[in-house]
C-alpha cells in the first residue's frame, strides 16, 4: 500500500467555508412592541411640550371662552376672534406637519445610522437591517417609515402582528421595505 500523499501532523483544521451559518435571532412582535414603546416616551415628551406651549402662548383659552355661543351680529371683537382662528388653525396644522417630519427624521436618521437602531430599540440591542444584515440607506429607512401607514390601515393590526406570526419576524412595513429587525 503506497503512503498517502500529505501525511497529517495534528488535528483536522477547519477552514471558514467549513464552520457552520451564524444563528440569525429576530426580534419578535414583543420586544418590538417595547421598544415602540420607549421611542413614543422619548418622541411624545417633547412633541407634547411644544404643543402646550404653542397652545399657552397664543391664547388658546382665552379663544375657546370667547367663541360665541347664539349667532351675533359680527361685532369688531368676534371678526379678531375669526382671524385669531383661522391663524390657531395654520399654526396647528404647522404644528402637526412638523411634528411628522420630525418623526421621519427620527426613525429614518437613527435606524440608518450607524446604531442601525432608534434607541428605543438600541436599549433593547435589536437593529434594523437589510436581508442580508447589513446596515440600510436613509432612502430605505424613509421607506420603512412611510410604508407603516400600509400596516395602520390594516385592521386589528394585523400588518404588525405579522411580526410575531412570520419566520423572519417582519411586520409588513418590513417586508414592504425588505428589511429586518434582529437582536444583537
Amino acid at each position: 500500500m503506497a503512503p498517502p500523499l500529505v501525511q497529517p501532523t495534528g488535528p483536522a483544521e477547519v477552514t471558514p467555508h467549513w464552520q457552520p451559518a451564524p444563528v440569525v435571532a429576530y426580534a419578535g412582535f414583543w420586544l418590538r412592541f417595547v421598544a415602540y414603546l420607549l421611542d413614543s416616551l422619548i418622541v411624545g415628551v417633547p412633541v407634547v411640550i411644544i404643543v402646550l406651549i404653542f397652545l399657552l402662548s397664543t391664547g388658546f383659552g382665552s379663544f375657546l371662552h370667547n367663541l360665541p355661543n347664539p349667532p351675533n351680529p359680527p361685532d369688531p371683537e368676534e371678526v379678531i376672534s375669526r382671524i385669531f382662528g383661522g391663524a390657531f388653525i395654520a399654526g396647528g396644522i404647522v404644528l402637526v406637519v412638523l411634528a411628522i417630519a420630525g418623526t421621519w427624521l427620527y426613525y429614518a436618521g437613527f435606524e440608518s445610522s450607524s446604531w442601525q437602531a432608534t434607541p428605543g430599540k438600541k436599549v433593547l440591542n435589536l437593529a434594523v437591517t437589510d436581508m442580508y444584515g447589513a446596515r440600510i440607506s436613509f432612502g430605505r429607512a424613509s421607506g420603512r417609515f412611510f410604508s407603516k401607514i400600509i400596516t395602520k390601515l390594516i385592521p386589528l393590526e394585523i400588518g404588525y402582528i405579522l411580526a410575531g406570526i412570520t419566520e423572519r419576524k417582519q411586520a409588513l412595513h418590513d417586508m414592504i421595505a425588505s428589511t429586518l429587525v434582529l437582536r444583537r
